[in-house]
């Protein structure tokens, strides 16, 4: 009866995090299940006595699947236990959305804490209004930030930051070993995602149109941060779409396209391959020259609690915080690893740099990006779309 209870209160308190229905529906519901379970105090009072607590609550939206999974065990739900506070997390399926929702609604309610991905967006959040200004004084964990991932942030807001970075990883190229070996698959680089022969198992994310536009880039043999022929990168991407079977929207979805083979080839998110791997899935990575590299951040939106958000996110930096989420989502921490000892495990992972200087990685630069992204995007949808 205990578990069924506990199933019944995280089920609401998921449907909660989504914003389908408020906290004090959320109350009267979980009381409801109370009394149709046939519980009186026991499990229901602390549940009652959670759902309660006095302190603030603090709205964070990510990625989802194991990353939502490695935030919730091994850094909100301690964090709620020590503070009081409550984490209230939920998945998007890109901060577009995310972007498109707070303009439509004209205020943050509900809104607070972004797993932001990369430069270009935190400029992006910048120029849009929604920066805030961190303490750094509040977040003492910060010094253990790796000096190589502040400083592109720096300059974007160059007197204060809106976001403590988080973790790091890349979008390299994904393959089966049993149908594609490792010396073909590095030889063809990026041409990989182009190779006729596999046509109908080769997949590609199709949530962002710069992912896209990054490797038609690398395979019309072009820099990636300096296109002089976007008609080449976007012939690429025809090609590319001509061979595919799906464009993938999720990380879940694409764990779920290699681990059942329904595709050999993809452009994929090192972590999430990490975890396919750990699982005993026959699949190989690899970062192309001039991969794309990429920074996470835990951006606080302008209008949050800031106190609060800020005894979270030194809380989440904390070292014993930081490597056990790097450890469960796959993705390298944010920290200096000259300045805290890494696990074995973390220093296994995908694009971890044991240096902490990061020179091998190259990241989107956010003004060239985003000065064309209108006009890019655009041409992206249409190309999505057949045209």
């Amino acid at each position: 009866m205990k578990q069924d209870s506990t199933k019944r209160y995280e089920k609401l308190r998921e449907v909660m995090g989504n914003g389908d229905i408020d906290r004090r529906s959320f109350m009267g519901l979980l009381g409801a299940a109370g009394l149709v379970a046939g519980v009186g105090g026991g499990i229901m009072t602390t549940l009652s006595r959670q759902a309660l607590a006095a302190g603030t609550e603090l709205h964070f939206e990510g990625w989802g699947g194991i990353v939502s999974e490695a935030l919730r065990k091994n850094a909100f739900d301690p964090y709620e236990a020590k503070t009081g506070n409550s984490v209230i997390d939920a998945t998007f399926g890109g901060e577009e959305e995310v972007l498109t929702k707070l303009k439509a609604a004209g205020s943050i309610d509900g809104h607070n804490i972004i797993h932001s991905s990369g430069i270009a967006w935190y400029k992006r959040w910048v120029d849009n209004g929604y920066a805030s200004e961190i303490n750094e004084k509040n977040i003492p964990n910060m010094a253990n930030v790796m000096e190589a991932v502040l400083k592109p942030f720096r300059a974007v807001t160059p007197d204060h930051l809106s976001a403590a970075p988080y973790d790091y990883g890349t979008t390299g190229i994904a393959y089966n070993t049993k149908y594609v070996s490792e010396a073909d698959a590095k030889a063809m680089g990026a041409n990989l995602l182009l190779n006729k022969e596999l046509k109908g198992k080769i997949g590609g994310w199709g949530g962002d149109w710069a992912n896209r536009a990054w490797y038609g880039a690398l395979q019309s043999g072009q820099d990636p941060n300096d296109i002089t022929d976007w008609d080449a990168v976007w012939d690429k991407v025809r090609e590319h779409r001509g061979l595919i079977l799906k464009y993938w929207s999720s990380g879940a979805e694409l764990m779920d396209l290699l681990a059942k083979e329904e595709i050999y080839v993809t452009e994929a998110w090192s972590g999430r391959v990490a975890a396919l791997q750990a699982q005993g899935h026959p699949i190989g990575y690899f970062d192309p020259k001039n991969g794309l590299a990429w920074m996470e951040t835990m951006f606080v939106l302008k209008g949050s609690p800031m106190a609060e958000a800020e005894e979270l996110l030194n809380f989440m930096l904390a070292p014993e915080t930081s490597i056990a989420v790097a450890e469960g989502q796959k993705y390298p921490p944010a920290l200096d690893p000259s300045k805290v000892e890494m696990t074995d495990m973390v220093k296994g992972l995908p694009a971890f740099d044991p240096t902490g200087k990061l020179d091998g990685l190259v990241f989107r630069d956010p003004v060239k990006w985003n000065e064309v992204e209108k006009d890019q995007k655009k041409m992206w949808n249409r190309v999505k779309k057949g045209a």
